[in-house]
């Protein structure tokens, strides 16, 4: 519980900069090619050149620290009176209004995911893309399967 306590706050912090640092690459990327200009048309869409790609992965790094500081906010504020995990520590008293809590957090992740993932497909960011199909559905699902006063 410590991590996701420390997570939820410093992690908008570190996705914070990780996103200035992001935009700064994007910037200093801006005047090179971000398409190859040799090949097969498909290969010159699917492979990217090594400036894109370096972008991509600054993004990347961006959207795991953004989705892992949305993870430990999630199990935070689920953690005082919704959550009855036994890593979790004493929840507290029962949140009367936290009946649909945990279903309000996984659909909440689940729609981050593939919005975040439909965008980095159109602007061709396949590494972000990744990330987010392989972190936020089974943190949605990890999420769901916690115990709660409610089930």
């Amino acid at each position: 519980m410590l991590f996701f306590g420390l997570a939820f706050m410093g992690g908008w912090a570190a996705a914070a900069g990780a996103l200035v640092y992001a935009v700064v690459t994007l910037v200093r990327i801006r005047s090179e090619d971000w398409t190859r200009r040799h090949g097969h048309p498909l290969a010159r869409l699917l492979v990217p050149t090594p400036t894109f790609l370096r972008f991509d992965v600054t993004l990347a790094v961006t959207a795991l620290l953004a989705d892992l500081w949305l993870v430990s906010t999630a199990i935070v504020f689920g953690a005082d009176g919704v959550f009855t995990e036994d890593w979790m520590g004493y929840p507290g008293m029962m949140d009367l209004t936290g009946r649909g809590y945990q279903a309000a957090v996984v659909s909440a992740l689940r729609t981050t995911a593939w919005w975040t993932c439909g965008i980095a497909v159109l602007g061709r960011c396949w590494i972000t893309a990744g990330v987010q199909v392989c972190l936020l559905p089974p943190a949605a699902w990890w999420i769901g399967t916690f115990d709660t006063y409610y089930t």
